[in-house]
């Protein structure tokens, strides 16, 4: 296959350190879908591609290098990259990866194709999907391609094993009122039943110790399990949201403060002006609206563990998942902008750029947030 291949043993500590520590909204590990749940029939029922390669792969949003943006032919920060690796039971044996809409994508996509054409048409349809959105949390992911059409099996949405770990103690603080209401004999096994409670919820358990809790709901097996999917959907984006705040400000600040190192037009000058201004408010309402939404978990919620009121909280999942691409795509966006900024400007440092690098990073936040970005006036 005519894919790019990076040295050896670099590739093989990418992969490693990709498995080990990337983030869910960055990265579907379909490698690890194969590897946890390939003899399940919901796996084998309902594949996320048609394409056994594309279906061991691991896609993700990655931050364009220098000298990987003439792959692209465009001035975008980051691309869809898709990794297939060797032996999927085995990463160190390296991998081969393009990206979605590379120069010699549509040859690439020739040489994956099953032969089944209805089946090659639908994986390229779904390599679009994933391209066009601001992350791959398996939440906002999951809502928008059902709304495509698409409906993998719920398996190949987990969390990834980094941020499940990162997550646990938050989680485990969230499900602390629940445990009196739930279970009947608090005793002080507290932090025991709730640590035992937030490894289940984070691992989509759905074994008999949730029985007090699905019963407590009034939920159906299957009901439940959607429930517990779409509540652990809400708690992620609360840590989501809490981990994004204290970075947002500090990068909004530097934003309006940044001047380019060279002269810039009138016109270009007029454009980085606005633009900031507009970023400025537009990063402010993003995580006003996340912060109002979260409040309608956090209302239901409280009805639950505070006012014994389960009823409020079963209806309140049930319609969950339409909430999740307004939470999904405002967090993917701010989370970019935020993380693309601290990469390109580190801390500490005194941040250069010229007047054509400036301009593209913030016309690549605007469309972002979806903006329209001014098109640029040639003098």
């Amino acid at each position: 296959m005519s894919v790019a291949r990076s040295s050896h043993n670099r590739s093989v500590r990418s992969l490693l350190r990709l498995q080990s520590s990337v983030s869910t909204a960055r990265a579907l590990n379909l490698t690890a879908a194969w590897r946890h749940h390939k003899t399940e029939a919901g796996y084998l029922a309902q594949p996320f591609f048609r394409s056994p390669l594309l279906n061991r792969s691991i896609i993700l949003k990655h931050r364009l290098r220098a000298d990987e943006l003439e792959l692209l032919g465009s001035s975008r920060s980051t691309a869809t990259k898709v990794i297939l690796p060797l032996d999927p039971s085995d990463l160190r044996v390296g991998a081969r990866s393009f990206f979605v809409h590379q120069v010699g994508y549509r040859s690439l996509m020739e040489e994956l194709a099953t032969g089944d054409t209805a089946a090659d048409r639908r994986d390229e349809t779904l390599l679009d999907l994933l391209d066009s959105l601001p992350s791959l949390d398996p939440f906002l992911m999951r809502e928008r391609l059902r709304q495509s059409g698409f409906n993998p099996d719920r398996c190949y949405f987990d969390l990834s094993e980094a941020d499940s770990t990162r997550m646990f103690a938050f989680v485990r603080q969230e499900l602390q009122p629940l445990i009196g209401v739930s279970f009947d004999d608090l005793d002080v096994r507290l932090f025991e039943r709730t640590d035992k409670l937030a490894q289940k919820i984070l691992s989509n358990a759905g074994d008999s110790d949730l029985e007090p809790l699905r019963h407590g709901l009034g939920m159906g097996r299957l009901e439940f399990e959607e429930g517990i999917f779409c509540w652990k959907g809400f708690i992620y984006y609360k840590w989501t949201l809490a981990d994004l705040l204290p970075k947002v400000r500090p990068v909004s600040s530097e934003i309006s403060r940044i001047r380019p190192t060279d002269r810039p037009t009138h016109e270009d000058q007029a454009y980085i002006d606005a633009a900031k201004a507009r970023l400025a408010e537009a990063l402010d309402h993003a995580c006003d609206t996340v912060r109002d939404t979260l409040k309608v978990y956090d209302d239901a919620y409280r009805d639950l563990t505070l006012k014994g009121q389960p009823s409020a909280f079963r209806a309140f999942l049930l319609k969950a998942p339409s909430l999740f691409h307004q939470l999904g795509e405002r967090l993917g966006s701010v989370d970019h902008i935020v993380s693309f900024w601290r990469y390109r400007f580190p801390k500490d440092v005194r941040p250069k750029v010229g007047v054509e690098e400036l301009f593209d990073i913030l016309a690549d936040f605007e469309s972002s947030l979806s903006f329209e970005p001014v098109s640029r006036m040639v003098a």
